[in-house]
């Protein structure tokens, strides 16, 4: 069996970029990239922070995320645009469709990153290497922005490779390059290793990921139960997840929320989640639909963007198994960092939560009165005011 060769295509600096390439079509004599320059919001707001900076703005020591002011003090000649989401989404859209064109096992993981699966295609693409730099050049030539390429065999390695020297380059992260390539780098430069682990991993003393890597699996379990087995899989750039394919345009229901401070309590998280969840569901069941897919969003304190799905074996429209799920999906994904914006998406929407059963399965014994429960508490959540009433089931993993 050939190994996956998996591609992360990821753009350099993007909102920066984009603005810098916006600004020189509209007949800018300068580009801001070249020049000690920030993407930042209204300062009278929480959004006067730093979004973006360019490589000259980042000799002066400003970092993304830090106020205009501070910024300011560091570099008095900055020069700050106004984000541009509009075009930014073009620009994203075209980045996406371009990817496409290679493979049709493509996964928009943000506006400005993707994972290409190549697997089993070296009847179409004789030399990975060069496919990745022709998809860099081609990106360059026809966009006139750059992007970083990293090629391996898990997204993982894809991801952290991608990460490694840039601007404009093409890395590698095979298996059996991990040894020598990601085991030497710092503890915190660890793809899902968020600033509160890595500070916790340097307090028994793994300061490296190839500490990580040979670390006793029982040392960590004592510090980070059920996270233990991953963060030692992650060192060892293991990874078995795929990449998804997009869900077909089918109906779906998604709500965010921006918070009003940046968030890295999992506890807290799973109460804003508990209301998000609460809401959707019901505007599930008033649609008389029950979705396949469920999905959580996230948007960390440095505006990256990043997602987790998971395929129901069977649709549903309850509220506390979709929460159920997005609980899971809270455990194996969140990262253990500060967290601005949250939200869960369902997806793959249908008439009918009805599965397909063959006769050596042994069915599921579904219980009808839930529905009925479900619309009394609808109901009476209607009447006296959301979650007024909460089923034991979803208030026993609110709590929790």
């Amino acid at each position: 069996m050939s190994k996956r060769i998996i591609f992360h295509v990821d753009v350099n600096n993007a909102f920066l970029s984009w603005t810098a390439l916006y600004l020189l079509k509209q007949g800018y004599q300068v580009d801001i990239r070249n020049i000690p320059s920030i993407i930042g919001g209204d300062e009278s707001k929480r959004h006067g922070i730093v979004l973006a900076k360019s490589p000259v703005a980042k000799k002066y020591g400003i970092k993304t995320a830090e106020t205009i002011y501070s910024a300011r003090k560091k570099c008095p000649n900055l020069q700050i645009f106004p984000p541009n989401h509009k075009w930014y989404y073009e620009q994203s859209r075209l980045f996406h469709e371009y990817l496409r064109q290679y493979t049709p096992n493509t996964q928009k993981y943000s506006v400005d990153e993707a994972y290409l699966d190549f697997s089993g295609m070296h009847y179409i693409y004789d030399d990975y290497i060069k496919l990745a730099y022709k998809i860099r050049n081609g990106i360059k030539e026809k966009f006139g922005f750059t992007v970083n390429v990293g090629v391996a065999n898990n997204m993982l390695c894809a991801k952290m490779a991608s990460d490694f020297e840039k601007p404009d380059k093409v890395h590698t992260l095979f298996v059996d390059e991990v040894k020598s390539k990601l085991w030497p780098l710092p503890i915190d430069e660890l793809f899902m290793v968020g600033k509160k682990t890595a500070e916790r991993l340097k307090k028994i003393g793994i300061h490296t990921i190839g500490e990580l890597a040979n670390a006793d699996i029982s040392l960590l379990k004592k510090h980070f139960k059920n996270q233990a087995q991953f963060l030692k899989d992650s060192a060892n750039g293991i990874d078995y997840s795929k990449v998804e394919r997009p869900i077909s345009k089918t109906e779906s229901i998604s709500t965010t929320e921006t918070l009003v401070r940046d968030v890295s309590e999992k506890s807290e998280l799973t109460q804003i989640l508990f209301r998000q969840t609460d809401d959707i569901a019901r505007q599930l069941r008033e649609r008389g639909k029950y979705c396949n897919v469920v999905a959580i969003i996230y948007k960390n304190s440095n505006f990256e963007s990043y997602s987790k799905q998971v395929k129901l074996e069977r649709a549903t429209n309850n509220t506390a198994e979709i929460y159920k799920v997005v609980l899971h999906l809270l455990e194996s994904s969140f990262r253990n960092e500060a967290i601005r914006l949250i939200g869960v998406r369902i997806a793959d929407l249908s008439k009918s939560n009805a599965r397909q059963v063959s006769l050596f399965d042994q069915e599921e014994e579904i219980n009808e009165s839930d529905d009925a429960v479900q619309k009394v508490v609808d109901f009476l959540n209607h009447r006296f005011g959301n979650n007024s009433v909460i089923p034991a089931s979803m208030k026993r993993n609110r709590d929790e």
